[in-house]
Order: C-alpha cells, then sequence, then structure tokens
C-alpha cells in the first residue's frame, strides 16, 4: 500500500470520527431537552390512579405523576394536563376531557 492511500484512509477515518461524535453530542443535548419540563402544557392520560400520586403516560412514555389539587383522579376518570415537575415527578391538574391524542 502506497503513503498516499494510507493517508486518505486514515482522512476518511478522522472525519468519520468526528462526524459521529458531532452527531452523539447533538442526540445526547436532545435528549437532554426532553426532560419534565419539556412535557410542561402536554396532555396526559392517567395509567394508574393519582391518588394523589401515581403515573401517567405522556407522548408514549410512563411517568410519575401527582395532582396538584390533592384530589383523587382515577385511571380513565379523566385527562390530565402537565402544569410542572419536581425533579423526576411531574405535577399534573384535571382537563375534564376523555380523549388523549
Amino acid at each position: 500500500m502506497s503513503v498516499a492511500v494510507a493517508f486518505a484512509l486514515c482522512a476518511v477515518t478522522a472525519a468519520l470520527a468526528v462526524v459521529a461524535g458531532v452527531a452523539l453530542l447533538s442526540w445526547r443535548k436532545r435528549r437532554l431537552a426532553r426532560g419534565p419540563l419539556a412535557l410542561v402544557g402536554r396532555a396526559a392520560s392517567v395509567a394508574q390512579s393519582l391518588a394523589p400520586e401515581g403515573s401517567v403516560m405522556v407522548g408514549g412514555e410512563l411517568w410519575r405523576a401527582r395532582t396538584e389539587s390533592g384530589r383523587h383522579v382515577g385511571r380513565g376518570e379523566a385527562n390530565v394536563l402537565v402544569t410542572g415537575a419536581r425533579g423526576h415527578l411531574l405535577v399534573v391538574a384535571e382537563r375534564g376531557d376523555k380523549d388523549v391524542g
């Protein structure tokens, strides 16, 4: 193998490593942006009764949640709206309608 071919292979490998690193960092930043506070304002369905704490489904993910009123909300009784977060615990309020998209 000539020196020119070896140099070209090294350059291509280095460029691919840089592209992969940038893509990984970009993915990680987007992943962090999807934390609990990014869910504020989103509709959720009650997966496990909130009494006042239980779990909800938001965007296909299961989250621990607590009602801001402290009132019991059973599964299927009402949908909720994410109003805040405390750590990884969502704070939710009743919406009243039963269909969340």
